[in-house]
């Protein structure tokens, strides 16, 4: 049986998750472009997400 393949997806909070890469991306999110197994994608992410708040708290902080 083949492992499953994941997508990094990224919505407008610049908030990251996994999506299974046989379903429909939900709305609100957006592909990355990065995609593997499930460990891989989690990976990624830790390297990507460096800053966990969302954009709208940085922007109102002035950080953004």
């Amino acid at each position: 049986m083949a492992e499953q393949e994941y997508l990094v997806v990224r919505n407008d909070e610049e908030q990251f998750s996994i999506w299974a890469q046989d379903a429909p991306v939900p709305a609100g999110w957006q592909a990355t472009g990065f995609a593997g197994s499930r460990d891989r994608c989690l990976a990624h992410i830790d390297e990507v997400w460096t800053d966990m708040r969302p954009r709208s708290l940085r922007v109102a902080m002035g950080e953004a």
